[in-house]
């Protein structure tokens, strides 16, 4: 189906870039100064330690003066209307759209990064103009879109941006979305999450080995973000683990990694195994087998995980939602496509139509009718 751009015009209220090249931005919080004069970023585990005039690892957050600011706040590098699933998050509004947006920059270095030319991009003229939250709230009120997604790069890194849409979504009964890592310290985990209303949270691996290597960060802060959302917050999350073909894709892994979300989230935190391809600086590893992650899901489903899922590839088995206790089809998939819908909804509990069982999300009546289309949306003056 051809995709067709959607134009929202609405007041243009910021700027964030002068014309001299100075730095600019908006003020950045979580940071603190240092006895040598420099000043921490406080925001992820990396703890940049910035002299004037320099930019943390993100390369969004910058010294200026005495103050640590954001350079990206209010800019984006694009807005599309996607179907949830694409996030993907299959156990929140199915069916519905949701109106998706990131800016530039990220605070991890993925070798194998799918979104290379926005998390990487050091150009700032990849940024489109202005757009205050209020005008993305609004937009995706004018787009029927049931909730917006930070996404496309990692939204922990324009923290104070996020939120400030969020907010002004929350208000206008919009739903938000944040596709992330989880690299993020303590505080700032408490103040972003807040305001989430659903997260797909990427486990790029259960190796320390993995995220030194492939990341250039550590294993342990995703992990306790996954604990913290568990046990701290009602944000409905799930998990993406892109099986990179040697380096992440034992069974031994999968095994481990499987049985500790067991224990630790729970049986009920849906799973999304996807296909990588070869991107930015991995080009020489194979894309991955779909046997790969058919076996991946059956180990899931093995230790006791409920909701496993496949994805990036067609595979209707592996992408459908299936009853937990009898088995039965509850959501029928292929890709973004959704067929089959036996779940009632009862008390707000969603419950198999065939036996009654409850059934982990948040959903609704009926599936949402947006389908797999993708649409650019502008939002101008």
């Amino acid at each position: 189906m051809a995709d067709h751009s959607h134009t929202i015009d609405m007041a243009q209220q910021n700027t964030n870039v002068t014309g001299n090249g100075r730095i600019d931005g908006a003020p950045g919080r979580f940071w603190h100064s240092l006895d040598d004069g420099r000043l921490q970023c406080d925001l992820c585990p990396r703890f940049c330690r910035l002299h004037e005039g320099q930019r943390g690892l993100c390369f969004v957050r910058a010294r200026t003066g005495n103050e640590l600011i954001l350079t990206t706040w209010g800019r984006s590098s694009g807005f599309c209307i996607d179907p949830i699933e694409k996030k993907p998050l299959n156990h929140f509004l199915p069916g519905t759209a949701v109106l998706s947006f990131g800016t530039a920059g990220c605070n991890l270095a993925c070798k194998f990064c799918q979104n290379w030319d926005i998390s990487k991009s050091r150009e700032f003229d990849r940024l489109q103009a202005s757009a205050s939250p209020v005008e993305i709230a609004e937009a995706a009120l004018a787009t029927e879109s049931r909730s917006v997604a930070f996404t496309y790069n990692d939204p922990v890194i324009f923290l104070e941006y996020a939120v400030d849409v969020a907010r002004a979504c929350h208000e206008r009964g919009i739903k938000t979305v944040a596709v992330t890592a989880g690299y993020i310290s303590s505080e700032p985990r408490e103040e972003f999450f807040r305001y989430m209303d659903a997260a797909n949270i990427d486990l790029k691996a259960f190796t320390e080995r993995f995220y030194r290597k492939l990341c250039g960060e550590h294993l342990d802060p995703v992990l306790e973000t996954l604990v913290y959302l568990k046990e701290k917050t009602d944000v409905w999350f799930e998990l993406t683990n892109l099986l990179i073909p040697g380096e992440n894709d034992s069974e031994g892994e999968i095994e481990e990694m499987t049985l500790w979300i067991a224990e630790n989230l729970g049986l009920e935190v849906p799973l999304h195994f996807t296909a990588f391809h070869p991107d930015w600086k991995m080009r020489d590893k194979p894309a991955t087998p779909i046997a790969t992650l058919k076996r991946s899901r059956a180990i899931a489903i093995k230790n006791g995980l409920r909701y496993v899922y496949t994805g990036n590839v067609h595979d209707f088995a592996g992408s459908s939602t299936y009853c937990h206790h009898c088995g039965g089809l509850l959501i029928g998939r292929d890709w973004y496509d959704l067929s089959t819908w036996n779940l009632a909804i009862e008390k707000r509990q969603a419950i198999c139509k065939l036996c009654r069982t409850p059934v982990a999300g948040i959903f609704e009546n009926s599936p949402g009718t947006w389908g797999p289309r993708r649409q650019a949306v502008q939002i101008h003056a």
